[in-house]
């Protein structure tokens, strides 16, 4: 898969070898882009989910999307909204922009990462690429996303603000 694709890549370019992941997404394009971002999405999606988890978010995460959003529910609508209207392949985010200090729900592309924005740091990841939800929910991302809300870990989240 890409792991065993970028370690290849990086075995012949010896500064490849040398960046992390975080390094290789903000400075390199094409193929090796592409397998760097995809390891760090995929990561990050499955560090955005947990047993148990779910529900309405407490403390500091709450705070900031009432203030970004003015609830959770709007938030709530406005992520959705992005996850399930993404036209193709991609991911939907929460990231809070650094220039701003409000969080916002953010769409990428096949590949793309928030990464590759400066003021940009995600705190939670919808993996909205077709495989993720088809073997369970067929073409009905609607209803894979409605159920990525029982599984979201704002733990985690408020651990990336």
């Amino acid at each position: 898969g890409y792991v065993t694709k970028l370690n290849a890549a990086a075995q012949t370019n010896a500064a490849l070898a040398q960046k992390t992941i975080e390094e290789i997404i903000k400075t390199e394009k094409g193929p090796v882009f592409n397998l760097a971002a995809q390891i760090f999405n995929h990561t990050f999606y499955w560090e955005s989910m947990c047993p148990n988890g779910g529900g309405e978010p407490t403390g500091k995460v709450a705070d900031e999307i009432k203030a970004s959003f003015g609830s959770f529910a709007k938030f709530k609508e406005e992520f959705t909204n992005a996850a399930v209207g993404h036209f193709g392949s991609g991911w939907a985010w929460l990231v809070k922009d650094t220039a701003s200090g409000k969080l916002k729900v953010y769409q990428t592309h096949d590949a793309g990462c928030p990464l590759t924005e400066p003021t940009l740091k995600p705190l939670l990841a919808c993996d909205v690429w077709e495989h993720a939800y088809y073997l369970d929910y067929k073409n009905d991302r609607a209803a894979y996303v409605q159920a990525f809300w029982n599984v979201v870990n704002w733990k985690h989240a408020e651990k990336c603000l």
